[in-house]
């Protein structure tokens, strides 16, 4: 069932399914989306990495920086902004918690949004 704020998003997850620390990934309207526990916060960005398409979601998750399991590019998980140089992003996508349920919009987050 849809949420009535937010009809366009889709549920992926409950929160008891990503640890702390950790990431998973999920497909969300044909587009695989990392999520990330950052301390009982959570986040979701593009789940391939830029560079060459690693899943950043089985990279290791220190804070809020996520390092591709591929050439350990780091990004923050928070907005999808690449450590090393800020001005190469990978999308962050909005991420509602309701009821202990992970839910996902399904457009990325725009600089403006």
């Amino acid at each position: 069932m849809p949420l009535p704020e937010f009809p366009d998003y889709t549920e992926v997850a409950s929160i008891s399914d990503i640890p702390a620390g950790q990431g998973r990934a999920y497909e969300v309207a044909g587009k695989a989306i990392a999520i990330f526990n950052c301390g009982g916060q959570f986040f979701a960005i593009d789940d391939q990495c830029p560079h060459m398409g690693a899943s950043l979601a089985d990279g290791c998750l220190e804070g809020c920086v996520v390092s591709c399991p591929w050439h350990a590019w780091r990004f923050d998980v928070r907005d999808g902004t690449w450590v090393d140089n800020p001005r190469i992003k990978t999308d962050a996508y909005p991420l509602q918690v309701v009821a202990g349920k992970i839910w996902i919009g399904p457009k990325p987050i725009t600089p403006n949004s």
